[in-house]
Order: C-alpha cells, then structure tokens, then sequence
C-alpha cells in the first residue's frame, strides 16, 4: 500500500510541475515576487497531496533561531522534502544548487528566476567566487542563504564532511549562520518513490555567531548538525 501512494503522489507532485509549468511559463518574464507567489501555491499543492495521499507532513522545530535579516543556513541534506520546504518555511530563501538542476524543465527554469544560487561545480576558484559574489548580494538584500555543506543527499544515519563552500559563505558574508538537523529521509526517501507516513522534523539549531576562525567554525556547525540529527534519528528509532 505504501508503494502505491507513493508512486500515486509522485504523479501527483510531477504532473502539478508540468501543468502549472505550462500554464505559469509566462510568469518568467513578470517580477520574481510574482513567481515566488506562484511557487508558493504549487509547494501548497504539493504538501497537501503529500499529506493525504501518504499521510506524510514535516513539523518545525527552533523557529525563534532564525536572525532577522540576511543569515547563512547551513542545513543536512537526505532528501527533496527539505529543499522544497524551505521554500514554505523561510521568508524568501536563495539556494545553493547545482548548475544541473537549473536546466530541468520548468523546475531549473523557475529556481533560477526565483534567484537561487546556481554553481558550476566544474569550474572550481570561478564557480566559488561568483557563488560568494551572489550570496553577499543576497544576503544584503536580506535573504536567507541556504546551503547542503555535505553537497549531496545523505541516508539516514550516514554522515560526511563539510564542503569548503560553507566556510567561504561564512567568511564572506559576515553574518550568523544557523545550522538545521532533520530526519527527512526516514520517510521520503532520498532515491526512489518511497514516501512514509508520519511527521518529519525539521530542527533550527542556535546560530553560529560570525568571526570565528575557519576551522573552529566547521567544527562547530559539523558537531551541532550531527549531534542533532542523531538525536532525530535516535527518537524514531525509539518510537518503532
């Protein structure tokens, strides 16, 4: 049963991108608020499918440790359910992604006119450079940038270490960054079509105030980050 509900939203959530994708391409040209409304309403769909078709939703946890203004969100990545729920949860977030992902239909056209942060992961000292440009410009915009500092979906349980990325946004935008534990990937999956029922977490951690030296500071967010998620996943496990 659980296969068929998620292979039935996985049609939902796919057929919502091409149909609102047609009927919403022109949306492309008009002001990016106009798409992030747009946006909003497909992840609304999305998230209200999930929930009645396989019984799954995400809870919120440390919202009060979130900053005012623009911050670094350093968070732990084990699927797409936390990618799109950021979209819902943060005021107007701009995504580190991959340069992949920007050439998706519909998907990579919208991300990309919502002002993520597309990096070419190819070009090395180039791609890191124009990665902090956009974050400062972001950042001072008051946006929220969000990063995956393991750089790829992780499963549960398994951990790895921090990309330099993350220490260079730390470095360059001068401001906190906040570190977010989840245990998204026990019920969504990170490859496949399996979706769980159940509630998921997503857990903001106290903010990491900025001037730290660089390897203090990576030490610190990997700690917060494991040691949280650990506790996330650990509270399933006692609950099965």
């Amino acid at each position: 049963m659980t296969l068929i509900r998620s292979l039935l939203f996985v049609v939902w959530m796919y057929g919502l991108v091409l149909v609102m994708g047609l009927v919403g391409i022109w949306l492309l040209l008009c002001p990016r608020s106009w798409v992030r409304a747009y946006y909003r309403l497909w992840l609304a769909l999305v998230f209200g499918g999930l929930k009645v078709i396989c019984g799954l939703r995400y809870k919120v946890e440390g919202l009060e440790n979130i900053p005012e203004g623009g911050a670094l969100i350093a968070s732990k990545h084990q699927s797409m359910m936390e990618t799109q729920a950021f979209w819902q949860i943060l005021p107007d977030p701009a995504i580190i992604l991959k340069k992949e992902l920007a050439y998706l239909p519909f998907f990579g056209w919208f991300a990309v006119k919502l002002g993520n942060i597309v990096v070419d992961r190819g070009a090395a000292a180039k791609a890191l450079r124009k990665m902090l440009g956009d974050a400062r410009r972001w950042a001072g915009d008051g946006r929220q940038i969000l990063i995956f500092p393991e750089g790829t979906r992780m499963a549960p349980f398994e951990t790895d270490e921090f990309k330099p990325g993350v220490a260079g946004l730390y470095s360059a935008m001068k401001a906190p960054c906040v570190p977010v534990a989840l245990n998204t990937g026990h019920f969504w999956a990170g490859r496949g079509v399996i979706r769980k029922p159940g509630v998921a977490t997503i857990r903001f951690l106290e903010p990491i105030a900025p001037g730290l030296p660089r390897e203090d500071f990576m030490a610190l967010l990997k700690q917060r980050i494991d040691t949280a998620t650990a506790e996330l996943e650990a509270g399933l496990e006692t609950k099965r």
